[in-house]
């Protein structure tokens, strides 16, 4: 017999009534209080926006989905109908399957049990966006707007013993002016998606009339003591009662001795107050103890008795000397972002489950401290946070322009930070609270909020915002801020990124002159923020609701351009190059006493914003293969070693010397600890080291432990040396360039020239050539150091490129020793130079190649050979020629350049004309300058 599809349908939901039937009868006699809500769901979708008008509350709907979860997860809404192409959206983002925005109906059967009756009922929808109205068999019981809290119902007097209709209105359309562009991370198609559905618990619960409606606990380490509010609701009449409470570790089996008192319970609520002793025994909360203890609370009477119970740390955060403490002990922030970046389902999760690998992970390379930039996540996260000492910085969903233009935003908002303190206030993770990101506007209302805050809820430190581009704010804290964060203060930057393409590297440099009188802790703001290149064999990976169109789109035009060739070795160069940068960016807010953290943008990529790949994990919390954690750790935990030195590239007859120091923010000072030193060569062989013994290493930044002093005078051949040092158990390392001092340049029979008429005349007659032109005349890009900031989308008006690609044993380096991407050896020549187009220039072998942003993915290079008719040509866009004797570098690349030409490995086989050379070449010098990248 066959079963048509619609019979299929009916026969199933009348099946699930009865499941619930039984399920709902049964729980009487297990005396259970919970029913789930999970399952099967009418539904119906709404893009008309008829369904109030037309009553649907009242009909039965024609569709089905399974909550919890979406529209997206049930392939419902406008079905994509983008081709993979490098144009936008597609590169802007990734790509949503369905999408929808706008009402959808949900509706369920409920049986409600006999034991249930006269009870107080509620109806909890863990996670929304972001308007819920409900109708109790058709009739009305208010409306919820949330987007980071569970949105609650109460329906005591509506929900009988027996059947029920429960019908839900799901409106995700934006309700309040909260985000530029729809870029905050609570609402947004970024990161996680504008989905339509139901996330989380979806429960109802039973209690008596008399019951705990919230708990929030206050902890006091220094008087050992908890103080405990306890908010009762009396829906009955008024009666005397008990109030019960109890501590335990949390999964422990002692507990602390009960609490018991005598209380009036008065109709309505109130708020009892209570003093829990916590012994002598008590142990704190922090990163390397993450003691969570959990309070069980009973009010009981005659004829009722409900019990309730949250988790809570003995924990204080401080910031006296304007430097942060955890429990009076210097606290640095080793952060960085969660910006709600879920890709397989778009929207966070809400087990526990989902939450552990985010936090191991970010564990794991060495991090205690995750920023929620402008969102909050749910409470599997803080619970997951909690029990590993993490410290999380949470923001109200906003990131806006026009703070304090619309009240009804700013109700809104005061709204949902009541909601963030009632449900996730206890946590000890929930340590800093930032009122959104970025904000500007009105910061008189900004401040007003953030003082009552601050009067509500003493258990966090607060900053007004997380930086603002606001004129006369952002290079200073607020008057009232707890903290600060920003990328650059009055004094100066606070991050790398404003640092590293200007400044000549050195290792030696910290930001305490920036930090010079700050009244207040202070977290550098999204630092890094590098560019990686995507890994095109992620795209295997999305198997979810989103596409990687983006992704697709790049491999297709590497492919139709004959690169797709190149694609590993692109993400291998920028991801190693980012790498170091990110590093040195680490290691000067580490090495800098009185900053107290930094905010990583970001560990793993950002697939929003124009595909912003700055993460050497991807979107999944999964290593690219760039580096392993144990390398990253090494700058990145609780003790760092360092080695204090003004430059990377060195003369032999030079004598190194450096400064150690140690920052250390372990729980205890390391006490008589060895530091051991090593300078050798790429093959191992030892040039020089030592080692000295230390007395007391205390915590915080220990500058000047002792010396480093090596004579380079045994590096006769240009080398690049690693510098290892080793304090403890705790190592760190660098590398050196070391370069003879008596370089004598022989153009042997190569013509070295400037000029281009003099360089294609020899051509003309059979040279070799190696024509190195006034970079300012070259037609090309502006020579960088550092790669792509955030993304060539977002920010277009930058150069774009990406860093060095070249193989380190090709003979036109054997006397430049280099990695096989962009070290910080290669930082002047980068300067001084352009990156010349070779699309249109086939016969060109590039030798030095400059990877392109994918959004472009051009051939580019700065070094390339070629036949021009009967002569050998190389170019070099560097600048080899101007103050050659004290641009040390340049001499060696000159050297090296020159010693392959005059060798038999020089033997260019691709043709090009005398006319492409010419191309390449302006007719006099233009000013390439892009103005600020933040000029979209």
């Amino acid at each position: 017999m066959k079963i048509e599809p619609k019979e299929l349908l009916t026969f199933l939901k009348n099946l699930l009534v009865i499941i619930v039937l039984l399920t709902g009868w049964s729980s009487c006699f297990a005396q259970n209080d919970v029913i789930s809500l999970e399952g099967i769901w009418s539904f119906q979708l709404d893009s008309a926006d008829a369904g109030i008008q037309e009553n649907w509350f009242e009909n039965e709907l024609s569709g089905s989905i399974a909550l919890p979860g979406t529209t997206d997860d049930a392939e419902l809404g406008v079905p994509n109908t983008l081709t993979p192409k490098l144009e936008k959206p597609q590169v802007l983002r990734l790509t949503r399957k369905n999408s929808y925005r706008g009402a959808a109906w949900y509706q369920k059967k409920l049986i409600i049990p006999q034991c249930w009756k006269d009870k107080n009922i509620q109806l909890k929808l863990g996670r929304v966006i972001w308007e819920t109205q409900v109708w109790i068999d058709g009739k009305p019981t208010g409306f919820e707007e949330s987007l980071v809290t569970p949105h609650s119902y109460d329906l005591s007097g509506l929900l009988s013993p027996g059947e029920h209709v429960l019908t839900i209105r799901v409106d995700n359309r934006k309700k309040y002016s909260i985000s530029v562009n729809e870029m905050g991370h609570a609402y947004t198609n970024e990161t996680q998606i504008i989905w339509n559905g139901i996330i989380g618990e979806i429960s109802l619960t039973a209690t008596d009339p008399i019951f705990i409606a919230n708990i929030q606990v206050y902890p006091d380490i220094e008087e050992k003591i908890c103080r405990v509010l306890t908010t009762v609701n009396n829906k009955g009449k008024k009666q005397k009662g008990k109030l019960n409470l109890n501590v335990k570790l949390k999964n422990g089996a002692e507990s602390l001795p009960e609490l018991k008192s005598e209380i009036n319970l008065e109709p309505g609520k109130q708020v009892f107050e209570r003093i829990y002793p916590m012994g002598d025994e008590m142990k704190l909360w922090d990163e390397f103890n993450p003691n969570v203890y959990q309070l069980a609370v009973e009010v009981e009477g005659k004829g009722f008795s409900n019990h309730k119970s949250t988790t809570f740390g003995m924990r204080q955060i401080t910031n006296g000397n304007a430097k942060l403490q955890i429990n009076g002990r210097r606290l640095f922030l080793r952060g960085t972002l969660e910006c709600n970046i879920f890709p397989l389902t778009g929207y966070p999760p809400m087990d526990e489950k989902g939450w552990d690998k985010v936090f191991t992970t970010a564990k794991e390379w060495g991090m205690n401290h995750l920023r929620f930039h402008s969102w909050c996540p749910p409470k599997a996260a803080f619970n997951v946070a909690d029990s590993m000492g993490f410290y999380l910085q949470v923001e109200l969903p906003v990131w806006t322009l026009d703070i304090g233009e619309d009240q009804q935003t700013i109700d809104f908002l005061k709204a949902e930070a009541e909601r963030m303190i009632h449900e996730y206030g206890n946590h000890p993770s929930f340590a800093l609270w930032t009122l959104g990101n970025e904000l500007q506007g009105d910061f008189n209302v900004l401040e007003s909020m953030l003082l009552d805050l601050k009067k509500k809820d003493p258990r966090h430190l607060y900053c007004t915002t997380a930086y603002t581009f606001e004129k006369g704010h952002g290079k200073w804290p607020e008057p009232n801020d707890d903290y600060f964060t920003t990328q650059i203060t009055k004094k100066g930057w606070v991050r790398g990124q404003g640092l590293f393409d200007s400044e000549a590297p050195s290792f030696d440099k910290m930001y305490t002159s920036s930090i010079e009188g700050l009244p207040v802790p202070l977290i550098s703001h999204e630092i890094g923020q590098y560019a990686v290149f995507p890994d095109l064999k992620e795209i295997q990976k999305y198997t979810g609701i989103l596409t990687p169109l983006n992704f697709i789109a790049v491999r297709n035009d590497m492919k139709q351009k004959g690169l797709l060739n190149r694609a590993d070795d692109y993400l291998m160069a920028t991801g190693k190059f980012a790498y170091l940068l990110y590093k040195e960016e680490i290691e000067r807010a580490l090495k800098s006493d009185g900053l107290s953290g930094y905010q990583l943008l970001d560990l793993h990529d950002f697939p929003g914003q124009g595909t912003a790949l700055v993460g050497l994990l991807d979107a999944f919390y999964d290593s690219k293969g760039i580096v392993r954690p144990e390398e990253y750790t090494q700058f990145s935990s609780p003790v760092v070693p360092f080695a204090n030195f003004p430059k990377a590239v060195y003369l032999n007859d030079e004598t190194f010397e450096a400064s150690v120091a140690v920052s250390n923010y372990s729980p205890e000072p390391l006490i008589n600890k060895e530091v051991l030193w090593e300078l050798a060569t790429a093959d191992g062989r030892l040039v020089k080291n030592g080692k000295f013994s230390t007395t007391k290493i205390g915590i915080g930044a220990n500058p000047d432990l002792g010396k480093i002093s090596a004579s380079l005078s045994e590096v006769t051949k240009a080398a690049k040396l690693k510098l290892t040092l080793h304090v403890g158990d705790h190592s760190n390392s660098w590398d050196v360039w070391v370069y003879p001092n008596v370089l004598a340049i022989n153009e042997g029979n190569v013509i070295y020239t400037r000029d281009l008429e003099e360089a294609t005349d020899a051509l003309q007659k059979g040279e070799k050539v190696l024509y190195n032109p006034n970079f300012k005349r070259i037609k090309g890009l502006e020579g960088k150091f550092v790669p792509v900031f955030w993304s060539p989308v977002h920010f277009p008006n930058q150069a774009g490129t990406m860093g060095l690609l070249c193989d380190p044993d090709h003979p036109a380096f054997t006397n430049f020793p280099t990695d096989f991407h962009s070290n910080w050896q290669w930082w002047d020549l980068n300067k001084n130079s352009r990156v010349v187009f070779l699309d249109s220039i086939l016969g060109a072998n590039p030798i030095l190649i400059n990877i392109d942003n994918f959004n472009r993915n051009s051939s580019l290079a700065s070094v390339f050979e070629a036949r021009v008719g009967e002569g050998q040509l190389l170019f070099c866009t560097m600048d080899l020629s101007t103050d050659i004797e004290s641009r040390i570098v340049a001499k060696q690349l000159l050297f090296s350049l020159l010693h392959y030409m005059n060798s038999g490995d020089f033997n260019p086989s691709g043709q090009i004309s005398p006319e492409q050379i010419k191309s390449l070449i302006l007719e006099s010098e233009k000013d390439i300058g892009r103005g600020s990248i933040y000029d979209n």
